[in-house]
This record gives C-alpha cells, structure tokens and sequence, in this order.
C-alpha cells in the first residue's frame, strides 16, 4: 500500500486493487443523506498531476475557499511543498521537469487605465521545489503586462527545460511569444508577434515551426509555414465562423496538427459537429494527411516529453473514449479499460515511460482519483473529489432518448433519487446545459446530484444545437432559440410524463448560461409545462447580449459576433427580430414565479441581463426574486457563493415545486 504523507490536503490511500481484479466495491449500510452544502462545496482535490518520472506528485487542494498547491513523494511520502495560493481561482497545473510546476490561474478583473473592461485575465507562477518559492511568469519584462495571452507552452530542450508564453506589449501592442526565465519569471522575445497571430506550435527544441493569422473583420484565416529565417502563407481560407486552428505536434518532429475543412482533401467527419477534420500537415513540404482516426476527436492527446502526438479523446454517451495512435498507449489504456470495466475511467496523467497513470472515476460514486502501476499490477485510490457523498447516495444516472415534435432523436440522461430503482410520478426539475454549443455528459454532477439528493428527477436533455453529436444536430439548433431548442426540453418532460416516470403538474426548470435563457424562455415562450424556474447568470435580452459583446471587442464586425448572430438567427447587429424571443421583452406574459441568481463579476454574460428581466417583471406586476452574488463570475468558481446559489435554489423549488 502507498504511503501517503499530504498532511490533510492528500486524503489517505483506501485500498489497492489488482488490474486484472475488476473495481472497489464498497459493501456498508446505507449512510444518512448528504448535506446540501457537501454538493455546493468546492472539489477537496480539483486537479492532480504527475510528474515526468511518476516519483512527485503536484494536487490543488481546497479547504474551505483557500486553494493551496502541494508536492508529495509518491515513494517516500514526503510532503515536499505546500503553499497556499488563497482565494485565486486555479485553471491548470503542469510540471516543468521534475523540479518545478506551472500553475495557471485567474482573476476578474479589469485594468481602466489601459482601457480594459471587466474581463478574466489569467496568470502564471512556476512553483520552484527546490528554492521553496514562487515567481510570476512575465514578471519584470520590460513594457509587457505579466498576463497570459494564450496557453503557455512547456518544452524539454536540449539546454533544458523551457517554458514559452505570450504577453501583451504596452509600448508597441504586439503580443509576442517569449521563453520565460524559470529562476525569475522574466520573459525575453524568441519570435515577433501581433494580434493577428491566432496561434503557434512550437517543435520539441522551442522553435516556433508553425503560425496561424486570423483577420477578425474579413474573417480570413492563414496557415504560415517555415521558409528560410521567415514565414510564408502556405494555405488561407475564408473562415466568418468557423475558423481552423492548429493542434500542436504531429506523430512526428516535422509535422503539426490542423483542424480544417478542407472538401478538396477530405470529406467531413460523420460524427464532427463541426466541419473541421484533423489533418497532419508536414511543415517542409508543406503536406496534408487525414489523421487515421476511426471517430472524430474532440480533445488530443500529446506526449509529455516529445509533445509528439499519441492519440485523442471524445465524450460518449456513456463517457470519455480514448483513441490511441501510438501502439503502446493503445496497448496500456486497453489495460485500464478492462480493470475499470463499466466505470467509464478518464485519463488525468501519466509519466513519460507509460508505467504509472493517474485515473479519474466518477460513474456510481462522487469521484475517485487511482494510480495505476503497470509494473506492479496495481491501482491505489489516492483521492475523493466529494468525500462528503458516498456511493450510496449518488443517484442513479440513466442514458435517455426521446422524439421531439418534429421527429429529432434527443439525448440526455435521467438522474434519479438516491436509493430510487423503479421510478414513478417523481416531481422533476429540468436542468438546462449551457453553451448551448455544449453537452452534458455522463458521470457525476454536482448540481444534479444536490436536486436529486431532495428528492427530484433530474432532466439534462441535449438539445439540437449541442455540441459533440454531428454537425446536422449542432446546426439544427441555429435559429432556434426560443423556439425547437426550447421544445426539445419540454418534449422530454412529456416523453417522461407518458413514460409514468415523472408527475406533469410538478415540473420546474433550472439552468445556468444558455440554460438560464431556457429557464426564462420556458415562462415566457413555452409557457404551460413549468411551475417554477430558476435563471443562473443566464440571457434575457438576446439583442442586447450581441451589442455588449460587440461593445467589449471594440467592432462591429467579429468572429463573435457573426457566431451569435447565426446561432441566434439574427440577420444583422442589432436585429430587433431577437425581441421576439427575449424573455426580457416577453415579461408580461410569464404566469409562474422566476428567480433569477448572477455573479456580479460575470465577464461572460453581464449581470444587467437578469437585472433588466427582473426590472421588466416587476413593471408587469410578475413575481421574481433577483439574487446578486458578491465576487462571483460566470462559472460558479467560489464555494460561498455557490453554496448561496445552491441553497436559494432549492429553497425557491422547494417552495414552488414541494418533492414529496
């Protein structure tokens, strides 16, 4: 068994498996139900991540709203580094070699004197092990904003090891890519660039082999490829919406990867919601290859060391399926999938050499994290996202598909009270996702789990206009706001209703984001099957959303805006024909109560949204509740307010749409 000495911020090792021995089971009377708090809190362990040898181990650990960074000796169990890292919200976390760590974070913040609005700004600290310190990547470079533009990049170079970032030059406003100084965060400039330069891949040595430009006005997107000391444009496309974007690495050292629809190539994915594929492009000779793919992949995956390309992922119904190119990362994950049978297991990390892999499972449980040893033949439980909510109060999550109005196959899942096997007549709370170029997705979530800890069914439908299907779903969903996308959800309650899985007359709906709008939407444009909603950070006035956006990027004319507007249906900036389908400007027909809950530091959907819808009903004489949440932003990152969030809630659905 492991030692495990993270001095509260590691939860103890619980027990170890074999590979070849199937999964933990627990077998223990059924516990008391969790506390509502013990969903809203945030994960005790967010992220985990190994290092290159697989002997450290770096975690973000959370107490309360204090995050802190810990470093442990996987051998030894020598707690080699604690810091705390306080209230800051904690996006990634990457090992620089074995002796130091990146951690990526973010604040809402806005900078007036530089003429920066409201926005999330995101930073880097290299956490060096042996010297017990941080230091603030960009720092003290000489007319540059120490903020990350991008994702940094981290490279194991001859010399050693490398870490890249862009930062913004106050004095010329190029946004140039720099190697930053491990010892003091210092940046020095290895390549020129400007805010036309969409993207970069950097080869293993740090040397920049690939650029992308993105003119935002035109919408014109080019491939820039290496010749002599310069650039030149290999290949440009119009590209208003969907633009192509470069992956990183190939399989090998002279490749790069390019998600682009090129018909002249290649046909389409069958499964892509998008029209881009996945090609392998050779940055001498300038070559494209379809990647041999069988399924179109929705995130890939690179060595740790090489940064050469491995294989991909994509979310399934049932959860993360991997697809490995390399032959034997292909023959070690069959070897996991097999010793997780039936628990859809998720890749966190692994080593250089393969032989340890850091495992996340959350189907039936609140999450565990497991390291895999391949040498030993062992998987040892290191940690609980949720330890508060075990097994026996996880409630069961069932695939559905139903047939909307018109005849569109919908998925979804069904999340079901805990202990509940055979449901009948249960009040339900439709739980819309955001986006709604998004998905919900197989396994534990925290907000459906806490409703269906009170005794409600839970509907997450993916609507048309989800994300990870094919593109003729994804598209059916543009301009249809309002109107399928809205009947998508309430067709699944009548599909529930006939089933005699859940009550009719006790239906309320929740989301947040896009969900938000369909919380709204569901009072005001498809009014009869709801008794409640509930709008977290969500859209009331869709006009008004396109014009702020419009507003924040300083044009008229954007990728963002021209995204919205096809989403939306609008055929301009401005377009009053939104109105019709903005709950804001609907307020006077809503028959049920609204609450309505917004982070005042929302940089993504601005909280006048709910203020305006919130003002429009209390003009039509409608009741609504507005809940303004201190220091909080679009995605619920503090474990107060998401509480406050939680608690009103089910406080709001309780009173409206009584369980039992």
């Amino acid at each position: 068994m492991m030692k495990c000495g993270l001095s509260g911020w590691l939860l103890t090792v619980l027990s170890v498996i074999a590979l070849g021995g199937g999964v933990l089971t627990r077998a223990q009377a059924q516990s008391a139900p969790s506390a509502l708090e013990a969903y809203s809190a945030s994960p005790a362990v967010e992220m985990m991540e190994l290092s290159p040898s697989g002997e450290l181990l770096a975690l973000i650990a959370v107490v309360g709203e204090t995050r802190a960074i810990a470093v442990t000796n996987m051998t030894t169990g020598e707690l080699l580094f604690k810091a705390t890292v306080g209230e800051i919200k904690v996006r990634d976390l990457r090992w620089i070699g074995e002796g130091r760590v990146l951690v990526i974070t973010s604040q809402s913040r806005s900078i007036p004197a530089l003429g920066v609005p409201l926005s999330e700004l995101y930073f880097g600290q290299i956490v060096d092990l042996e010297k017990k310190k941080l230091v603030q990547v960009l720092d003290r470079t000489p007319d540059v904003l120490a903020v990350l533009y991008g994702q940094p990049s981290i490279r194991r170079t001859e010399s050693g090891e490398a870490l890249f970032a862009r930062g913004v030059n106050l004095a010329t406003g190029q946004i140039n890519l720099h190697q930053i100084d491990l010892n003091t965060g210092r940046g020095r400039v290895v390549k020129i660039m400007t805010r036309e330069t969409a993207d970069y891949v950097l080869d293993s040595q740090g040397e920049v082999i690939a650029m992308s430009r993105y003119i935002e006005r035109s919408g014109r997107w080019t491939l820039m490829l290496p010749r002599g000391r310069g650039f030149y444009e290999a290949w440009s496309v119009d590209a208003p919406v969907d633009a192509p974007a470069l992956f990183g690495m190939g399989r090998t050292p002279r490749t790069i990867i390019v998600g682009a629809d090129r018909p002249d190539l290649a046909d389409q994915d069958p499964d892509g919601a998008t029209p881009a594929v996945m090609f392998e492009v050779n940055v001498d000779t300038g070559e494209w290859t379809r990647l041999p793919f069988e399924h179109h992949p929705d995130s890939l995956i690179h060595h740790s060391a090489s940064r050469l390309l491995l294989g991909a992922a994509r979310e399934a119904d049932d959860g993360t399926r991997y697809e490995f190119l390399e032959p034997e990362a292909a023959r070690r994950w069959r070897a996991i999938e097999r010793a997780f049978a039936g628990k859809a297991p998720r890749l966190a990390s692994w080593n250089d050499d393969q032989t340890l892999a850091l495992v996340f499972t959350d189907k039936d449980e609140s999450g565990l994290y497991q390291l895999v040893n391949f040498d030993r033949g062992v998987a040892e439980i290191l940690a609980q996202p949720y330890p508060d909510i075990p097994p026996d109060q996880v409630g069961a999550v069932r695939q559905v598909r139903y047939a909307a109005a018109d005849g569109l196959e919908i998925p979804g899942y069904l999340t079901l009270p805990p202990g509940v096997q055979t449901p009948e007549n249960l009040p339900l709370i439709v739980l819309a996702h955001g986006g709604p170029a998004s998905r919900d997705v197989a396994g534990f979530d925290w907000w459906a789990q806490a409703l269906a800890s009170r005794g409600y069914a839970v509907l997450q439908a993916n609507f048309r206009g989800s994300d990870g299907y094919t593109r003729a779903f994804l598209e059916a969903g543009y301009g249809e706001w309002g109107r399928k996308m809205q009947t998508d959800l309430s067709d699944g309650v009548r599909w529930l209703s006939a089933q005699g899985i859940v009550d009719p007359e006790r239906v309320c709906i929740v989301g947040a984001s896009y969900g938000g709008y369909a919380a709204m939407a569901g009072l005001t444009l498809d009014r009869g099957v709801y008794r409640c909603g509930v709008a977290v950070a969500g859209v009331s006035d869709l006009r008004r959303m396109v014009n702020w956006e419009a507003r924040q990027e300083g044009r008229r004319e954007s990728q963002t805006v021209r995204y919205w507007n096809r989403f939306m249906g609008a055929a301009r900036l401005n377009d009053r024909a939104l109105d019709a389908l903005s709950p804001a400007h609907l307020a006077d027909k809503v028959d049920k109560p609204l609450l309505l809950i917004h982070g005042r530091d929302d940089t993504v959907v601005a909280i006048e949204q709910s203020r305006v819808m919130a003002e429009a009903m209390r003009r039509a004489g409608k009741p609504v509740e507005l809940i303004e949440l201190e220091g909080e932003d679009h995605w619920l990152s503090r474990a107060d307010t998401r509480r406050r969030m939680l608690r009103e809630t089910v406080r709001f659905l309780e009173a409206n749409n009584p369980p039992r």
